[in-house]
């Protein structure tokens, strides 16, 4: 077996092959599609094992040689660079210790998703850029009104129809209602192409059941959803749900040395950040809704505020969506009537007929009494909750907790 090294840049990449132990230069490729699926067409044998790190291009350069070779892995470059920093660095021996880490059996190796995860986190990437250039105009319209120091908007959304006829009457100089108005232009075109890609997305995801059983943890909508999921893509390839927690980077970090006790930093935010700010969100949402995970957030939050309890909510979330994909069943405190809605909401995004005259699972949400009955539901589960881990006491780092004796055990029962 022959392990071939390849260090990427913008334009290049740098060769190297590593067979029995010894390592040769192989020279340099141009990275354009034609000239690399030639390069790989020539010089590359079917039992060759490609080598390479995680960077913009390295999807590009995993389809133009994968068909070429028996397996084409992907490195770590965080962790590549922990393992084998060195003082003199260039492209050349950068390529031979990737070659030389595979084959040692010390390379990080990074999971490459199928064609389909792929599409979906570009779009999920593409919706999170028109999203961060909305928020942006939103502010500078914002900024703009602060400056000339005019009063609060009237209307609840300043970029609806009223808000927008208060807008207009607003007493601005010329140069900044020209401005203003051409932000509110654009903004109405991002709105066009977000609500395109909503549509794409929902589209792509409606049918599968995965999708359907996140929809069932309050706190999640269907574009976090779609988030987690594209993140996350095999599930199988979690052992537990503390990897997916990893994963996302909302692990505590960690530093202990010598005899001294372990002491627990902030998270440690590796990972999918796009996926972490989503959980985070839907933590701010399920902090809102009876249940369980309410509890959870108001004692986090008694104890460490709320910004610790948003992110600890966070890693709540993860945890039982980690149970969810893995066990495929529904959150086991969710509410049958909002996932109902979030399900159907999700098919009329898709493009499904509407269908008019016919009352599904999800009208019922609708009738007041019905919404109650099942909100009175989860607040005595949330109350239950609430008294369970009452008499809860934090145990120190390394301590495992105490458990009675079968003859005490029978005493308090009795």
């Amino acid at each position: 077996m022959r392990v071939v090294g390849l260090d990427l840049s913008r334009t290049v990449a740098e060769i190297a092959y590593l067979e029995q132990g010894q390592v040769t230069r192989g020279g340099r490729v141009t990275l354009l599609h034609a000239v690399l699926t030639e390069w790989a067409a020539a010089q590359l044998r079917p039992t060759d094992h490609v080598v390479l790190e995680a960077t913009g291009n390295t999807m590009a350069v995993v389809n133009a040689v994968r068909s070429r070779v028996a397996r084409v892995v992907v490195a770590n470059p965080a962790q590549v660079r922990l393992i084998a920093e060195a003082r003199v660095k260039t492209d050349k021996i950068d390529a031979a210790v990737l070659a030389q880490l595979y084959a040692s059996g010390f390379l990080p190796e990074v999971w490459i998703p199928d064609d389909a995860t792929q599409t979906l986190r570009r779009q999920v990437a593409r919706r999170l850029q028109i999203v961060r250039q909305r928020v942006r105009l939103k502010n500078e319209v914002h900024g703009v009104l602060h400056t000339y120091l005019l009063p609060r908007c009237p209307a609840a959304d300043l970029f609806g129809r009223k808000g927008r006829m208060w807008l207009s009457t607003q007493p601005l100089p010329l140069e900044e209602r020209l401005g203003v108005e051409q932000r509110l232009r654009e903004l109405d075109r991002l709105c066009e192409d977000l609500a395109a890609i909503d549509r794409l997305l929902a589209a792509a995801v409606a049918h599968h059941s995965a999708l359907q059983q996140l929809l069932t943890i309050t706190g999640v909508n269907t574009t976090v959803a779609i988030g987690i999921w594209a993140a996350v893509g095999d599930i199988t390839r979690f052992r537990s749900p503390e990897k997916l927690v990893s994963y996302f980077g909302l692990n505590p970090s960690v530093y202990q040395s010598g005899l001294q006790p372990a002491r627990h930093g902030h998270i440690s935010k590796r990972g999918r950040s796009h996926a972490r700010a989503m959980l985070v969100e839907a933590a701010w949402a399920a902090a809102k809704s009876p249940g369980p995970l309410r509890a959870f957030f108001h004692r986090i939050r008694a104890k460490r505020g709320m910004q610790v309890a948003a992110v600890a909510t966070a890693r709540k979330l993860a945890v039982i969506a980690w149970h969810v994909l893995t066990k495929a069943e529904p959150y086991a405190h969710t509410r049958p009537l909002l996932t109902a809605i979030k399900r159907r909401a999700l098919e009329l995004q898709a493009g499904l007929p509407s269908q008019r005259g016919q009352k599904g699972l999800a009208a019922a949400y609708s009738v007041k009494q019905l919404r109650d009955r099942e909100r009175a539901t989860l607040e005595r589960e949330e109350r239950a909750y609430t008294k369970r881990i009452a008499h809860w006491t934090p145990q120190p780092a390394g301590v495992a907790p105490k458990r009675d004796s079968p003859q005490r055990a029978a005493t308090a029962a009795k």
